[in-house]
């Protein structure tokens, strides 16, 4: 058994939520699609759709120097400290644009999910949302790539295994684009499982269905493309013949969500077709595996999303359904 498990019948525990003013501090450039107002959006979308009561307020820190370092070599955290202090507008790993606050804003998004595995391990919540940013599942191990600094969901799954003993990490991103820094990062790791679904082709380009690991690794990434106009019912049967059998032979002890809200309908930058029923069913198949096989320990974390309106009320159907509420 590993430590902290929860009874998964036990409803009275919560839904943990991680924010923090201090999300909005990251700004790079004012006509940025990643911007401030995205988490605005996303907590009033939480706030249209559950109750207050119904949520656990987890506060963020920073994520250590030797945390960042489960995933991110020492060189690569020193260069974002150095070149944000220098004012530079985008890092010079790639694409990624940043602001002056950036590289603090960027160690809390990746403490946050801390936070939430912590929680989760320890039992004062059943799940949790982590409405975070800047994203992070393009980073890779010393690139910063999109809009992703470090990868805070890689980073919270090795932190789960080295300080919980979380034995298997499942590792779920339905983000529109493919999570290429995370399948770097595991690729060769028979540990932990990612589950990608994204729209093909798009940014990044990766993410071929032919993607399936290698060395120990082989045969746990799992990639499932979509052209643009798909809807939800293609996503769901990906989800249900793809990822539920082979969770039956990983059994995870930990389950983490790249939620990303993107693929859904009027996204000015994709064209799936989802709708915040989607997401909802979506996420209870995840919340299924959790419960199976991780004594129902869940923690999701935003990624993107960018037609405010949208964003917000597919985030409140996630968190609504984290909560149980169906």
């Amino acid at each position: 058994m590993v430590g902290g498990v929860m009874d998964a019948t036990n409803r009275h525990l919560k839904t943990g939520l991680v924010t923090a003013a201090a999300y909005a501090e990251h700004n790079a450039v004012d006509w940025h699609p990643e911007c401030p107002a995205r988490l605005r959006a996303v907590l009033d979308g939480i706030a249209r759709a559950v109750p207050e009561s119904a949520l656990v307020r987890i506060e963020p820190r920073m994520a250590t120097h030797e945390e960042l370092a489960l995933c991110h070599p020492g060189h690569y955290v020193d260069l974002v400290r150095t070149e944000v202090a220098a004012g530079f507008g985008t890092l010079s790993t790639g694409d990624t644009d940043v602001g002056p606050r950036s590289y603090d804003v960027a160690r809390l998004a990746v403490g946050g999910g801390l936070a939430a595995v912590d929680a989760v391990f320890g039992g004062h919540v059943h799940n949790a949302f982590c409405a975070v940013r800047p994203p992070g599942h393009h980073a890779s191990e010393a690139r910063g790539m999109g809009f992703c600094v470090f990868n805070n969901v890689a980073v919270a799954a090795r932190y789960a295994q080295q300080k919980h003993g979380a034995k298997r990490v499942l590792i779920v991103d339905w983000d529109v684009h493919h999570g290429n820094g995370t399948q770097d990062l595991f690729f060769e790791d028979d540990s932990v499982y990612f589950f990608s679904t994204h729209e093909w082709p798009l940014y990044p380009g990766t993410g071929a269905q032919g993607e399936t690991g290698a060395g120990a690794g082989k045969g746990y990434t799992c990639n499932r493309c979509f052209p643009a106009g798909t809807g939800g019912a293609a996503l769901r049967a990906a989800f249900c013949e793809k990822l539920l059998p082979a969770m039956e032979r990983f059994a995870p002890d930990l389950v983490l969500i790249s939620a990303g809200f993107d693929a859904r309908k009027d996204e000015p930058i994709s064209n799936l077709q989802l709708d915040d029923a989607d997401f909802a069913e979506l996420t209870g198949i995840v919340m299924e595996i959790a419960e199976r096989h991780a004594g129902g320990r869940l923690v999701s974390s935003l990624e993107g999303g960018y037609g405010l309106p949208g964003l917000a009320s597919a985030a409140g159907a996630h968190v609504r359904r984290l909560t149980g509420v169906v």
